[in-house]
């Protein structure tokens, strides 16, 4: 029977360093033969390990379009991610998955997408934007709304600044009020207020959004004034998870497993479960 807590062997290829406590790290497969049995789509996560000091749950915050490599970011605020931040280019991880649900990308096709993240919560979205940018044609309007406490901690600045300059994608960056810096060009205010400005049209649109809860619970009120339907409103949970199999009960929230039943929801999904979120 194959042992479900094995992990693959990860070799890191690149670090790149995103803010002064958040890293991403670029991975490939040890061995050929996993990397062409491997698969997953946008939104699932994985348990990346440092051996002898334990493993954490990321989301896998590269796109299924790009399968030379897997990416995965990280805030440094732990024992493990402590321990992964102590890595260098050429050592080896442990890396398991992929668990959990996604984003419904092939029903997205043909509507209008609005991308709305804060801080860290970029990653998860990072990986489903790349796969629509990857695959412009299949949809229409495009918006990316983002913000972070400042501009220091703004994450993948490179990919930002890519998508600001793409002539059929709507992007805006926003820091919240006192986060700018002397030459600071974007917006500035807090993500649900820049959202209401910015009103992204709800026909025909899917919007995913993922962030501290607290700047979720102050934009979904927006989205819904905006006219956006509560199933096409689409969060993660995914920093409720540890073993990612349903095995520690950790990520339960009722008769629920985020972790196999999730982390990917609706808020129409949410909004029957118990008020945990």
């Amino acid at each position: 029977m194959e042992n479900i807590y094995k992990p693959y062997l990860m070799e890191i290829k690149e670090i790149i360093d995103e803010t002064v406590d958040t890293r991403t790290l670029r991975l490939q497969f040890r061995s050929e033969e996993d990397k062409k049995r491997f698969s997953f789509k946008a939104g699932q996560f994985a348990e990346y390990s440092v051996f002898g000091e334990g493993e954490c749950t990321f989301c896998i915050a590269s796109p299924p379009t790009r399968m030379d490599f897997i990416e995965c970011s990280f805030k440094q605020v732990g024992k493990v991610t402590n321990a992964l931040r102590r890595l260098n280019v050429g050592d080896t991880i442990g890396f398991r998955g992929p668990y959990g649900n996604w984003f419904p990308v092939e029903e997205m096709k043909g509507k209008n997408i609005v991308f709305i993240a804060g801080g860290i919560g970029l990653a998860p979205v990072r990986s489903v934007i790349l796969n629509v940018l990857d695959r412009r044609k299949e949809f229409k309007d495009i918006t990316i709304i983002y913000g972070a406490r400042s501009v220091g901690d703004l994450v993948y600045k490179r990919e930002l600044r890519e998508w600001q300059g793409m002539s059929d994608v709507r992007t805006v960056v926003t820091v919240d009020p006192g986060g700018e810096t002397p030459d600071w060009k974007g917006e500035i205010g807090f993500v649900p207020t820049i959202v209401e400005k910015a009103a992204p049209k709800s026909d025909n649109a899917v919007s995913i959004i993922c962030g501290p809860p607290i700047m979720i619970k102050f934009t979904l009120p927006v989205m819904m004034k905006l006219g956006f339907k509560e199933e096409n409103i689409i969060t993660t949970l995914e920093n409720r998870m540890k073993c990612g199999l349903g095995k520690c009960g950790r990520c339960n929230i009722g008769n629920i497993y985020v972790c196999k039943d999730g982390p990917v929801f609706s808020y129409s999904q949410l909004k029957v479960l118990p008020q945990e979120y």
